[in-house]
């Protein structure tokens, strides 16, 4: 089964937790802080996977999620880190943020690997707090939460060149004359529900991937049928091959076929419907009468586009089509059709985690925002140095100042995550 589209969740490992301990030694009535660090929490990355074209597994496996790294402990030993995860995907998947749409990852080279998520630091042991003047550290710090991200995954074929048109009108015919590949073929519509691979090889010796896309119909860019499905599949090619059945078999005007099928194009991305195109006149060995084609051939001269006319059936036109389209292949460079504006990778970074924002409800002053949630979930509040850290770095992250701003007077109640503090000066 051919599978395009996917949903799923990754997570990064946490960072393990710091140790608050002391060195126990015979004969050592009060030995030093000895905590080690918590080992980091495992990443996320993506792998390009060589002997896989679906994305049909992630039907099945919704979930990845990296292993969390080790508590220190005692003796200063570290915590070991969590190992990665690997999410393995095919040759041509673009990688999205589901909340704002966002392209992460482009995987459209073979071998190709991307960090995607980080893991969570470990928070330190009490060993790295102990000063001439505070020798003995009662507290460590957890260490960082993993992050959790939904994303899309779309899956577009990477082939040279691409067989568009309505339904019906041959183009897996066409696919079945000129390479190996066996698509389904019948005399009705959407006999082709998913997209064919074949590799062309011409007289010449030159070979470059085609790709049979189900037919498009009318308000396919609109979702209509499974159009955009299908308009996914030839954003990557540098040649579109429009077929179009002059024979009017269904009654269907080839001029009007041709414009609507441009339309839709247009509609889904103004990049696509300026690619290069040949107009392909197939089942010439019906046509009846050469008025349609000469309306085509009026309409190729107006559009300044090539125009050949075929039999995909009795295979007329098709060596001197792809011959064509060998030699011009090699002179259409390959581009990187999907854009990727502000490349987001997503990080446990500094400038994240000091973000906060605070707002005033009902008098209170509620802190909310990456900043205090990783303070927090680093700090004890029942510890008296745990606590005096927890102030010092209010300051230090400028949310003291902040709240002043906000108009903070003694007695106020302010609120970090789940904990109420009473304002004093």
């Amino acid at each position: 089964m051919f599978i395009d589209y996917a949903k799923i969740i990754i997570k990064s490992g946490d960072g393990g937790n710091g140790a608050a301990t002391f060195r126990r030694e015979k004969y050592v009535a009060a030995g030093g802080p000895d905590g080690g660090d918590g080992g980091k929490g495992g990443d996320v990355y993506f792998a390009v996977d060589p002997d896989n074209n679906t994305l049909i597994d992630f039907r099945y496996t919704k979930k990845f999620k990296a292993e969390n790294g080790q508590n220190g402990s005692g003796a200063h030993k570290f915590g070991k880190s969590g190992k990665d995860c690997i999410v393995k995907v095919p040759l041509g998947t673009i990688v999205k943020d589901a909340e704002t749409g966002k392209v992460i990852a482009d995987f459209s080279t073979k071998g190709q690997k991307e960090l995607i998520l980080k893991g969570g630091k470990g928070g330190k042991g009490n060993s790295h707090f102990a000063t001439s003047t505070r020798q003995a550290p009662r507290f460590a710090i957890d260490g960082e939460k993993g992050k959790e991200k939904e994303l899309i995954l779309e899956l577009k074929l990477l082939a040279d060149v691409g067989l568009v048109g309505f339904p019906n009108v041959g183009k897996s015919t066409i696919l079945s004359r000129v390479t190996k590949a066996t698509p389904k073929i019948a005399d009705y519509h959407f006999t082709t529900i998913d997209p064919n691979l074949g590799v062309v090889k011409t007289e010449h010796g030159d070979s470059f991937v085609l790709a049979d896309i189900p037919g498009i119909i009318e308000g396919a860019s609109d979702g209509i049928g499974l159009g955009i499905q299908f308009l996914r599949h030839v954003e990557r090619t540098r040649l579109l091959l429009h077929v179009i059945d002059v024979a009017g078999t269904e009654g269907r005007d080839p001029v009007d076929d041709f414009n609507k099928i441009n339309d839709e194009l247009k509609k889904y991305s103004e990049k696509l419907a300026n690619r290069k195109q040949i107009i392909v006149a197939n089942k010439i060995d019906s046509m009846q009468n050469e008025e349609n084609y000469k309306k085509l051939e009026k309409l190729a001269k107006e559009n300044n586009l090539e125009i050949y006319k075929i039999s995909a059936v009795t295979g007329e036109g098709l060596n001197e089509l792809f011959n064509h389209v060998g030699e011009l292949i090699k002179t259409l460079p390959k581009e990187d059709v999907v854009d990727i504006e502000d490349r987001v990778v997503y990080t446990l970074d500094e400038d994240d985690k000091n973000e906060f924002t605070i707002n005033i409800i009902d008098g209170d002053f509620i802190v909310e925002g990456p900043a205090i949630e990783r303070l927090m979930g680093r700090v004890n509040i029942g510890d008296n140095e745990s606590y005096a850290y927890m102030e010092r770095m209010l300051k230090k992250l400028g949310i003291e100042d902040e709240l002043r701003k906000k108009g903070v007077k003694q007695g106020d109640t302010v609120k970090l995550l789940e904990w109420e503090f009473e304002w004093y000066e």
